[in-house]
């Protein structure tokens, strides 16, 4: 596109792939512009179905929750739990995911009349998911039924100390699972080898809802609602299923979609004392979207997990005391201020291990006296800076807790079990985008090799497309407030269904300067038919880059710029601004595409 054969960052500009025509027809049967027409085509959207994805519904998306394997089981016995007032434990993991999943059904049980307590693992000296003495201990404080979420599918040793000591316990989970299932009650988990797959794509969270669907349903049907005992309204709830289902970075398709969509609609009206409370400590005033959950709110949800106290997100998310909840989030927050400082540490010294040279097929770094609660971010970091999988290890006394984010097409969870069947690790799970594993040091080498021959032929097939994909082409005239009320109706972003990507063309950079840690701020000024300028440009730590180079030297040359048009909130107005991903100097006489 726009003759851009190789830009700032190396790459070349190529259109995402659309059906014209159904783009054309999107755009004039709905009355949309012709750019959002392209956006819903190249997302395999349909006329048919066109009305729907625009404005889903759970009526629609909700699958009936008995069609999941143990299901009914896990409810009924649930129900019995409830109105028998027998102890009901919710073992939760320490990310959001795992914080919100917990949240839900606490609220849940504890909204009809249940005994329940919540349990956090400690990330440093427990580790992730079930442990033997941890469900043991339970069972000796009292609790007859143990529910694990976002965890436990893997557990095979710790629960079956659980049903030792005599605990019913229900896994629900989202992670890979292997043909053999653990020793519980039910597991409720879409990724079961023996599910059809279609909701596959599901965080726990979303999974944890469909289990209330379920338990509320049950207890409806057992008449133990009434006039003392009102039934809940589940939909209450779903701030907390868009906080979970938008960071755990899973696809936002299909039913996803529709609950972050509706989640977010009741995260606006702040009904849940905690989010209002984290949205006020991170001066977050305006409406809430999928970039506030995931980069704003759940980084410091994530907070207490990586370098505070495991259980500080679920306390917060589930508590309906303003004063309570506005110390935690003022603690999530300090300790979110000091998991960035730890971050930054690491990622220098991780950067620096790794080098210049290309790392293969995977990028795997590991240390001594690494924060074990960084390592997933680093991790990420990595990721994007190699565009390849990236494992991140913390060692101690010789054994190393690793983390693992993945890049679409190579399925992380999958290889991370494979490496455990083959004797590489100790323990090891996850999903395609991410996982977690525990390993020897002196296996270090054996895993690297391992991994970069299992999953090097995905790596080979999307290492060899270098290339940056647009949505489309505007001038800095046209991207607009209007232009972007309009996109964002095919939102929200995120895995599985990307934000659009656009190159403002043959724009002049106006008064371009260098803010915060490293960004490049710029004026897009209006570029070649446009009449307009003014759009508004942040290039986040691009400075010391050829990126930042580019845009801070070229005063007066045509540049064109790509990257996400978003609203830019502040001092109490709303203008659009990109964020910009790459840029290359125009060509002049350079087709459109």
């Amino acid at each position: 596109m726009l003759g851009v054969e190789k830009s700032a960052t190396g790459r070349r500009w190529v259109p995402r792939e659309f059906d014209d025509r159904t783009a054309q027809a999107l755009a004039q049967r709905l009355g949309l512009p012709e750019a959002l027409g392209r956006v819903l085509a190249a997302r395999g959207v349909g006329l048919d179905d066109a009305e729907d994805y625009l404005e889903p519904t759970l009526r629609t998306a909700l699958p009936d929750p008995s069609d999941f394997h143990d299901m009914d089981v896990a409810a009924d016995r649930l129900v019995a739990a409830i109105q028998s007032a027998e102890t009901i434990a919710i073992f939760g993991d320490y990310d959001v995911d795992g914080a919100t999943s917990a949240a839900l059904l606490s609220r849940l049980f504890s909204s009809v009349g249940g005994v329940v307590r919540t349990y956090i693992p400690d990330r440093i000296t427990e580790g992730y998911g079930p442990n033997g003495p941890a469900m043991v201990q339970l069972a000796k404080d009292g609790a007859q039924v143990v529910v694990t979420v976002d965890c436990g599918v893997s557990a095979f040793e710790a629960l079956d100390a659980a049903a030792d000591a005599g605990l019913d316990v229900i896994v629900v989970d989202h992670h890979a699972a292997e043909a053999k299932l653990p020793r519980a009650l039910g597991v409720i988990n879409p990724n079961r080898l023996d599910e059809t797959g279609e909701f596959g794509a599901l965080a726990a969270v979303g999974v944890a809802f469909l289990l209330a669907v379920a338990v509320n349903r049950a207890l409806r049907l057992a008449g133990w609602y009434g006039t003392d005992r009102p039934e809940p309204d589940l939909m209450n709830w779903l701030d907390l299923v868009a906080l979970g289902t938008v960071c755990d970075v899973v696809p936002l398709v299909g039913l996803n979609r529709a609950l972050v969509i509706q989640g977010l609609k009741v995260m606006a009206g702040r009904r849940n004392v905690g989010i209002k409370a984290l949205a006020d400590v991170a001066g977050m005033s305006e409406a809430p979207g999928a970039y506030h959950a995931g980069f704003v709110l759940g980084p410091r949800v994530n907070a207490g997990g990586r370098v505070g106290r495991s259980d500080l997100g679920t306390r917060l998310l589930a508590t309906d005391d303003p004063v309570e909840a506005g110390k935690l989030a003022a603690e999530l927050d300090k300790h979110n201020a000091e998991r960035k400082a730890i971050e930054a540490g690491v990622l220098e010294a991780a950067q620096a291990m790794v080098g210049e040279e290309d790392p293969g097929p995977v990028v795997i770094v590991a240390g001594r006296d690494w924060h074990p609660g960084v390592i997933g971010i680093v991790a990420a970091r990595l990721k994007e800076q190699w565009r390849r999988p990236a494992i991140v290890i913390a060692l101690n006394d010789g054994v190393g807790k690793g983390s693992a984010r993945s890049v679409r097409g190579v399925d992380m969870g999958a290889a991370v079990i494979a490496a455990r069947q083959a004797g590489l690790l100790d323990n090891g799970g996850g999903h395609p985008m991410a996982a977690g594993l525990t390993v020897a040091e002196d296996q270090l080498e054996a895993l690297r090799t391992f991994l970069a021959d299992h999953i090097g032929p995905q790596v080979a097939q999307i290492d060899s497309a270098h290339d940056l994909t647009l949505d489309g082409v505007v001038t800095s005239g046209a991207a607009n407030m209007e232009f972007l009320t309009n996109l964002e109706r095919a939102g929200p972003f995120g895995s599985g269904n990307p934000e659009p990507r656009f190159a403002i063309t043959s724009a002049q950079i106006v008064r371009p300067s260098i803010v915060g840690h490293g960004h490049v701020r710029m004026i897009l000024g209006g570029g070649r038919g446009s009449g307009a300028s003014g759009l508004t440009a942040i290039a986040f730590r691009a400075a010391d880059g050829p990126l930042g180079e580019l845009l801070l030297s070229s005063r007066g040359v045509p540049v064109h710029v790509a990257g996400n048009l978003r609203a830019n909130h502040w001092q109490g107005t709303t203008k659009p601004q990109l964020i910009v991903h790459d840029g290359a100097l125009a060509v002049a006489g350079a087709g459109d595409e």
